[in-house]
């Protein structure tokens, strides 16, 4: 027989064994629940949090989304696609949190319960040759064991003793602190799923002088928790009574905002009385721990539209969107189903500080309304399509329908307040005849919120603990008019001969001058 000749016996036994199906669920639970995998979650969930700082979010900023789409349709098509637009709510993103949860419950059980096991037991005993060890040194004088075991008891040690010896550990706190920090953030996915089920939030514009009332109906978007219906609402209720913005009128920085500010007539339930609340972009209204925060303001001028029989077919403030964030330049859309003989679509830039350029062309050069203009760009009659049951956008009139109307007025010259623009072909009269301001509130609901604040500061403080605690043992040799002592961490890191040399200090003397780290 050769060399390379091997016996049936041979071949069986280098061959290799199969995990089979169990053993394959046992390597993935272990994979899943290891604190590599755990940590490398938590990274991948920062990671898939940043597009929602990038791109605007549906339900936080609908009208940027909306701009979006306008400014870049192809890109816009693809991101959405991705969930690039409503980040924590899209399926990878579930998927990252739920593997999260699950690998930090399967990581912090199993660790917790050796934790327990590690702390009912005893410290070690001590090793014969106390001079091996990194830290080494002869006490002064004799000591027994009970006076050993008191000062080291009173520098927090666990102490357990034997017949000439001392052992005592102490640093418990980093691996405590190492569990309370993942516990703390099992408990915050659980407070942000909590909020995702039983909490809501929602949108809605507000022109000055109306209201709002906290029922579905109300909102222009409504995202509701699965386990939120209308009954869970809060019935308060409020008016929008003025709204200021004030803004660096001189020097480098001007147009700059510096405050916003609504006055709000708010009531608490229906039949209370009503309370004053001036609502700021960092001091939410709060009832009940419903928060409605300000998150966006615009103006809305007010037209007067009478058609060709003479009668009035629209007053009323139009929201406008703001087209130059920077000057307020704003657009806006009349729709008028009711006019007479025909229906009307008016488009309207409104300029807060109207100014003129050097080409002829109109623009604003402040944000404020200082010298506030209204300028129909478009005005139409013909059919604007609303009594096809689809639903159509208030600030826009879809280009479709814009085809089929016929054309009245292109870039009429700009209406100060109380000013009209007569419509050709008998078609009515348009009046500016005013300006109020409305704002964007997100109001939500989310009984999470506390839960995740407590959650996240029993973290941070345990994850101070974990990375400043270092584990430690110290043992002590009583022998016949000689003592000894010796010690060692069992952390990587940091210089334990200054704390061992006040350890040392204590038992000679009983008292624990220079021990800086008691715990």
């Amino acid at each position: 027989m050769t060399l390379t000749d091997d016996t049936p016996e041979e071949k069986t036994a280098v061959r290799p064994v199969r995990l089979g199906a169990v053993g394959w669920l046992r390597w993935a639970w272990r994979t899943l629940t290891s604190m590599r995998t755990a940590l490398i979650l938590l990274f991948l969930l920062a990671l898939g949090s940043v597009p929602g700082s990038i791109w605007p979010q549906r339900g936080v900023s609908d009208a940027k989304v909306a701009q979006y789409y306008a400014d870049s349709p192809q890109l816009a098509e693809w991101l959405d696609r991705l969930w690039m637009f409503d980040v924590f709510q899209a399926p990878w993103f579930a998927a990252v949190y739920l593997l999260l949860f699950v690998s930090l419950i399967g990581c912090v059980l199993p660790r917790a319960a050796a934790h327990l096991r590690e702390l009912r037991r005893k410290p070690p005993a001590a090793p014969r040759n106390l001079s091996r060890l990194p830290q080494h040194a002869v006490l002064d004088g004799p000591l027994t064991v009970e006076e050993a075991a008191r000062r080291l008891r009173r520098l927090r040690f666990r102490v357990t003793t034997g017949q000439d010896w001392v052992a005592g550990e102490k640093g418990y706190l980093r691996e405590t602190g190492n569990l309370l920090f993942h516990a703390a953030l099992v408990g915050l996915l659980v407070a942000i799923g909590t909020g995702a089920l039983y909490g809501y939030r929602g949108n809605v514009l507000v022109v000055e002088g109306a209201g709002f009332a906290n029922t579905v109906a109300a909102y222009d978007r409504y995202l509701p928790g699965q386990q939120v219906n209308a009954e869970s609402l809060e019935p308060f209720s409020f008016t929008l009574e003025d709204f200021q913005a004030t803004y660096i009128a001189q020097g480098p920085k001007r147009g700059q905002a510096l405050d916003y500010s609504a006055r709000l007539a708010v009531s608490d339930a229906p039949g209370a009385a009503e309370r004053t609340y001036e609502l700021k972009v960092n001091e939410p209204l709060d009832v009940n721990g419903t928060l409605t925060y300000l998150i966006d303001h615009g103006y809305a001028p007010t037209f007067k539209v009478t058609d060709g029989k003479g009668q009035v077919a629209f007053e009323g403030a139009v929201p406008c969107l703001a087209a130059q964030p920077a000057t307020f330049a704003s657009e806006c859309v009349v729709k008028v189903p009711d006019a007479l003989p025909e229906q009307l679509g008016l488009m309207i830039a409104f300029l807060p500080t109207a100014v003129r350029t050097h080409d002829g062309e109109w623009t604003s050069a402040f944000p404020g309304a200082v010298n506030p203009v209204a300028q129909v760009y478009g005005a139409f009659a013909g059919d604007l399509g609303m009594g096809n049951g689809r639903p159509q956008s208030v600030y826009e009139i879809p280009a479709e329908i814009l085809k089929e109307m016929k054309p009245l007025v292109m870039k009429a010259d700009p209406l100060q307040v109380g000013e009209k623009l007569r419509l050709p072909d008998g078609m009515g009269t348009v009046e500016f005849t005013g300006i109020k301001e409305w704002i964007a509130l997100q109001i939500t609901h989310d009984p999470g919120r506390l839960p995740a604040l407590v959650s996240a500061a029993v973290a941070t403080v345990a994850l101070v603990l974990s990375l400043t605690v270092r584990r430690r043992r110290v043992w002590v040799r009583v022998g016949d008019g000689a003592a000894e002592a010796g010690g060692l961490t069992r952390t990587e890191g940091g210089d334990f001969g200054e704390e061992f040399a006040g350890i040392v200090a204590a038992l000679n003397h009983g008292s624990n001058p220079g021990v800086k780290d008691d715990r």
